[in-house]
């Protein structure tokens, strides 16, 4: 069979690693099950084998979010079949799938934020730590001020490196990462996040190198390899009392910036966001805390 899902993926270019790998599975996936239908090329599939197959992911039970996932990588690659040859006419052109209810994001409460952040405020720590466990609170420290002060992704915060980072002064310092689509934007720092990644540079990060560190790389874990998104789960895992995902420091962050007074399309300018409609769930998110306030403290509410 011939479906060069590989030339399709080489295709995708600047798009993230995680896209990457949600594209090649939902690809494979689809080629897998039209060849079992005695289907083997990108050409001769039409509109009624596509919604065949969303019928059969349905009867799955995969949730409709992920139907939804998975029918826009299929779009994506038939596009992409039409565009260099490989298919006569786009059988996905305007396919769809119910995207599901939409969930919006968790929001880390204040006391959260204290268990999570107050070592790197100055929090006390036991003085005979070894010095592997220190240079660890020191990265962890930065990382989470930076996942939660400037709103980064957590691919954007792994892959910074030293030049990346502006901390002359703790008023002026700012971030510049690679977002989605490879786009560029510089973020400024907080204070305490400008205070914990000094920490780290000064203590902490040449306690992790090793002669394999890749040079430059900003965070490093325990091997002395570059830090992974699964290196910053294990950091909220051993500070967070209950399970929270590394996003939710994100979501906290433009949350309150919108709390706070914040302009929407600034918002969306620090969070990187393509498009005013992604940033708008966060308006909704503030107002139901809103009016959760309102409920629990008016006596007639």
């Amino acid at each position: 069979m011939s479906w060069d899902v590989e030339e399709f993926v080489r295709s995708l270019g600047g798009s993230s690693p995680a896209t990457v790998t949600a594209y090649t599975a939902d690809v494979g996936a689809f080629c897998e099950w039209a060849g079992r239908a005695g289907i083997a090329t990108a050409g001769q599939v039409d509109r009624l084998v596509l919604r065949r197959y969303l019928a059969y992911l349905t009867t799955r039970r995969y949730a409709r979010r992920t139907v939804a996932r998975k029918a826009a990588s299929l779009r994506r690659y038939f596009a992409w079949a039409l565009r260099t040859g490989r298919a006569t006419s786009d059988p996905a052109r305007r396919l769809s799938a119910p995207s599901g209810d939409a969930r919006l994001p968790r929001i880390l409460g204040s006391a959260e934020l204290t268990a999570l952040l107050e070592p790197a405020r100055g929090g006390p720590r036991d003085a005979t730590r070894p010095p592997a466990v220190v240079a660890r609170d020191l990265r962890d420290d930065a990382v989470l001020e930076l996942l939660y002060g400037s709103g980064l992704r957590v691919s954007e915060c792994c892959g910074l490196d030293l030049g990346s980072i502006e901390i002359e002064t703790a008023e002026r310092g700012a971030v510049t990462v690679w977002g989605k689509g490879s786009k560029e934007r510089r973020v400024p720092t907080s204070a305490p996040a400008t205070e914990a990644l000094r920490a780290y540079l000064a203590t902490g990060r040449p306690l992790l190198i090793t002669g394999s560190s890749p040079d430059g790389a900003l965070f490093l874990n325990a091997r002395g390899a570059r830090l992974g998104p699964r290196d910053v789960r294990r950091i909220l895992d051993r500070r967070s009392a209950s399970p929270t995902h590394p996003h939710a420091l994100r979501h906290s962050f433009a949350t309150h910036l919108l709390d706070g007074g914040a302009d929407l399309r600034v918002v969306q300018e620090l969070l990187g966001h393509s498009s005013l409609r992604t940033t708008q769930v966060y308006t909704q998110v503030s107002r139901e805390r809103l009016v959760g306030a309102y409920r629990n403290a008016h006596p007639r509410a």
